[in-house]
């Protein structure tokens, strides 16, 4: 376990980098810094974050790797399916046969790379992305005030945005995220999508994750007052 030290272990895809969470909930802003920030300190030349609840297509670290051999300053995301419930993730023919990539985002054909424009930036999905280790000491870094659920990575992604640093589309890199039960809104997570959604919209002067917010306030649960979400 290493929970930032000077001397980071040697890199190993066992070593386990403890996070403990904060007063508001698992920090996984600081979580991710502290993974790129060993990555870097262990010497390694490519960094892919991905979900604990998802799991990598049998192509997407080769397919991550080219593409940042031709992007090597650019975040790099690649297509993520949602799997029902009982999907088989142990056998990479069954991932291949159920693979569907949401929607809602660009997926180019396999081996291509897409430049995101200015209004893809808000896209971003903190759950399969990777950087070469000299992009992720040149970009901005997750904000750490951000504790418990929502809000940071889109924070992220328009820090890169107002940087200037390049996102692309990857096509083939595929990522699974795992069947789990949610409910929408998410109930269990209300306060912290309003304490994180004020913190975003003081730093953009706008609010993210507006469609939960909408979902709540029919509910009655929340109310838009003083230009700020609240409770009722």
């Amino acid at each position: 376990m290493w929970v930032g030290e000077d001397s980071p272990p040697p890199l190993d895809a066992d070593t386990v980098l403890e996070v403990p969470p904060g007063t508001s909930g698992l920090r996984l802003a600081a979580a991710r810094n502290v993974g790129g920030d060993w990555a870097v300190q262990s010497g390694a030349g490519l960094i892919i974050f991905l979900d604990a609840d998802c799991v990598p297509g049998p192509g997407l670290v080769d397919r991550y790797a080219l593409a940042a051999a031709e992007r090597p300053d650019a975040v790099l995301c690649g297509p993520v399916t949602y799997l029902q419930p009982g999907a088989t993730v142990g056998d990479p023919d069954a991932l291949l046969a159920v693979t569907k990539p949401h929607p809602g985002r660009p997926s180019p054909p396999s081996g291509k790379i897409q430049l995101a424009t200015d209004d893809e930036y808000s896209l971003f999905w903190s759950l399969s992305f990777a950087m070469t280790t000299a992009a992720w000491v040149a970009s901005p870094r997750f904000d750490e005030r951000y504790e418990g659920y929502g809000g940071e990575d889109t924070d992220f992604a328009f820090a890169l945005r107002a940087t200037h640093t390049p996102m692309a589309w990857v096509g083939g890199a595929h990522a699974y995220h795992q069947y789990h039960p949610t409910t929408s809104p998410p109930w269990e997570h209300l306060d912290h999508i309003l304490r994180n959604g004020k913190l975003f919209a003081d730093r953009w002067g706008v609010w993210p994750m507006t469609g939960w917010l909408s979902a709540f306030a029919e509910a009655g649960a929340v109310r838009w007052e003083d230009a700020n979400w609240v409770r009722t």
